[in-house]
């Protein structure tokens, strides 16, 4: 049979595959990459990917991105289109002269298990020629043609190399997600494909909104992967439901009883949501042993998360009680029954309160079809959704609502000057902001002192630009560098920049809150996280020390990683020569100012009745967390965020003092401007002399 040439780019010489696109390879061929030849288990799964959706139409694919500059690629969950598609691309010689081919993936856990996946597939080590790099996690060499990253993670490779030089090929997957970094990329990439005529995009997702990302993308081409792996059947409710989460334990259950073997998912908003339905289920089937039940959310530690991948013992089903964690991030095998509520958590952003409340939202269609995926991966399957037909086809968006949207800008702004974007109003976003919410985070930056009167980045903002974390974060740690407590400050932001550590299993909640009780700071929460990060690092068993205190180990060697790497950027820009002596001999002290220079705009006073705080920015009544260290109520607090749950909280809190406040922002604070109440302006006069002295 003749032979098809491969697709090619314009211009391209030869690559790194030397098989053609539709080449399979054969027992004693050697690898392409490695130059060794294939293994046993390489040929087992090459069985399983051949009879991939996406297979059949790798040709097609390969052609399509070889013949312009942008294209479009839908493709239902379980198609394959997230590892094949790459691959696809290097056999046909997209990774030949230096250059790698990245594939961006909205969540972490997605990079990571999606290229341990696909490294096992092209029989490679991971790390190697197929590696991740996600925010403070690098595994990728000088051999990596293959890179799945974060989107977050190659914007800011774009800072460093604004024409993306390293790269023939950027794959934009899980793109229906529309995160911050996904749309900012969007926008840079059109940019870049004017300069590079050799470089491709190729925007992958499973949204039913193609024609929107064709037009976005100049009329871009469009390939459809068509179906999944195995049928999946769909049931609607007949009527909507009062309580989702007690209808999804009743449905799993009957699921149970009624159907045949095969797992079950089960979507839920968050973790309170998953322990209560996962309580209930052991309590109705626990004593007949034939149920795992299992949660499923990202602040779980890992070595409970990884309980859900293997298969369920002789004669049990499992039921994996999930958030949308499951949903596009990780693929778990043997799952038949799914059982969708039709809700998510989303965070919004108030830029006029500067409040961010985590709402429960109905989910899209994209996600409904994404979620219906999951069941059809292995065999064939059902998805029992928990509202009507009617609710679906007529009060459901098609895709989620872009997270640049319902967002606060100022870590936008901030990357997109940095990229050198002059005109921020009129940059190519899919869909622009509001002017309001671009202009707060301007003026928020103005007060950090990251940009001048004139918006451009000053020494200070050039400084924060560098930092992969909040703007109020790196603006504390560049004042720490002059105050002579960069350690300590590099602590507390590594510790804020983690999974909670701090654990409270629902089988012995008390003994985690007396375990946790040790590292309180009558300061507040930022001095604890530093103890903890502290007496944690000079445990001489850190896994013992995490199990006495019920402490995430996962999450504090991550710690101990990201405050390694924040250092390293700290020595980088010399910020740790500016290293004055602490503030009078007080480390504690000079922590607290420092945390003031980079939130100054989120602190509170106690308002005269002592029942609440009011937020010195917009006058709004909060409360401390109950989770908060912070156990008495001091005149002046400063926080991390707010949340609004049932009320509105403010979460990390620490007390500060009236006259650390005046000294770092003069203009807000000095008693005789600040439009405060009277209590907090008598408060500040009181604290005035002992500024001055």
């Amino acid at each position: 049979m003749e032979k098809r040439r491969r697709s090619r780019s314009p211009g391209r010489k030869g690559g790194a595959g030397k098989k053609a696109v539709h080449e399979v390879p054969r027992p004693g061929d050697k690898s392409s990459l490695t130059g060794q030849p294939y293994s046993k288990r390489f040929f087992e799964i090459l069985e399983k990917r051949a009879k991939l959706p996406c297979w059949a139409l790798r040709e097609e694919a390969v052609r399509m991105v070889a013949e312009s500059q942008s294209s479009v690629l839908i493709g239902e969950t379980g198609s394959g289109k997230t590892t094949q598609v790459p691959q696809f691309l290097l056999e046909a010689g997209y990774a030949s002269g230096g250059k790698a081919i990245a594939v961006t993936q909205p969540r972490r856990v997605a990079a990571m298990s999606v290229a341990s996946r696909v490294a096992q597939e092209m029989d490679v080590e991971l790390g190697q020629e197929v590696g991740y790099l996600i925010r403070f996690e690098d595994v990728t060499s000088d051999k990596t043609v293959l890179k799945y990253m974060t989107d977050g993670m190659l914007l800011r490779e774009c800072m460093s190399d604004p024409m993306m030089s390293n790269y023939s090929v950027v794959v934009l997957d899980e793109a229906h997600e529309r995160t911050l970094s996904t749309d900012i990329l969007f926008g840079l990439l059109k940019e870049v494909l004017v300069k590079r005529s050799d470089l491709r995009c190729l925007v992958m997702s499973a949204t039913l909104e193609a024609e929107k990302f064709q037009e976005y993308w100049d009329s871009a081409p469009l390939l459809r992967v068509p179906g999944r792996m195995f049928s999946v059947e769909t049931f609607f409710s007949l009527k909507p439901q009062k309580d989702y989460v007690e209808t999804a334990v009743e449905t799993c259950s009957l699921i149970h009883v009624n159907e045949g073997p095969g797992d079950i998912l089960l979507f839920l908003c968050g973790e309170e949501e998953i322990e209560t339905a996962c309580a209930q289920l052991e309590h109705e089937f626990g004593e007949r042993g034939d149920l795992m039940v299992l949660p499923l959310y990202s602040s779980l530690p890992m070595q409970q998360q990884r309980r859900v991948f293997p298969p369920a013992p002789e004669g049990k089903r499992k039921v994996i009680v999930a958030t949308n964690i499951a949903e596009t991030s990780l693929t778990i095998d043997g799952i038949v029954y799914v059982v969708d509520p039709g809700f998510f958590k989303q965070s919004v952003y108030n830029p006029r309160t500067h409040v961010e409340s985590l709402l429960v939202s109905p989910i899209s269609k994209a996600s409904a079809m994404q979620r219906a995926g999951r069941a059809g991966r292995t065999r064939p399957g059902k998805c029992f959704r928990l509202y009507t037909k009617d609710a679906f086809e007529t009060e459901l968006p098609e895709s989620t609502h872009p997270e640049i949207l319902r967002s606060n800008l100022s870590s936008v702004v901030i990357t997109l000057k940095k990229l050198g974007v002059e005109d921020l109003v009129h940059f190519d976003f899919m869909e622009p902001p509001s002017p309001e919410s671009m202009m707060r985070a301007l003026e928020m930056l103005h007060f950090l002192g990251a940009v001048d009167d004139e918006c451009e980045l000053t020494e200070i903002g050039t400084h924060m630009a560098e930092f992969p974390v909040d703007p109020h974060l790196s603006r504390s740690l560049i004042a720490a560098g002059c105050r002579g407590c960069i350690e300590e400050t590099l602590a507390i932001i590594a510790m804020l920049s983690v999974p909670p550590p701090f654990q409270r299993p629902r089988w012995n909640p008390k003994a985690a809150d007396k375990a946790h009780r040790v590292f309180a700071s009558g300061l507040g929460d930022h001095l604890s996280l530093l103890g903890t990060f502290c007496r944690f690092g000079s445990a001489e068993s850190q896994k013992d020390f995490c199990q006495e205190h019920y402490l995430s180990e996962r999450s504090m060697k991550q710690a101990e990683n990201i405050a390694r790497q924040l250092r390293g950027i700290c020595q980088k820009r010399g910020l740790t020569r500016k290293a004055a002596a602490p503030d009078g001999g007080s480390l504690t002290l000079a922590v607290r100012k420092s945390l003031v220079e980079g939130f100054f705009m989120q602190t509170a006073y106690i308002e005269s009745g002592g029942k609440h705080y009011i937020t010195v920015r917009d006058q709004q009544a909060v409360n401390i967390h109950p989770a908060s260290f912070l156990q008495h109520k001091p005149e002046w607090v400063l926080y991390n965020e707010t949340v609004v749950t049932d009320r509105c909280y403010m979460r990390n809190v620490t007390a500060v003092a009236p006259e650390m406040l005046i000294e770092a922002a003069p203009r807000w604070f000095h008693p005789d401007t600040c439009k405060f109440a009277e209590q907090a302006r008598k408060s500040l006069e009181r604290a005035l002399p002992r500024v001055k002295k």
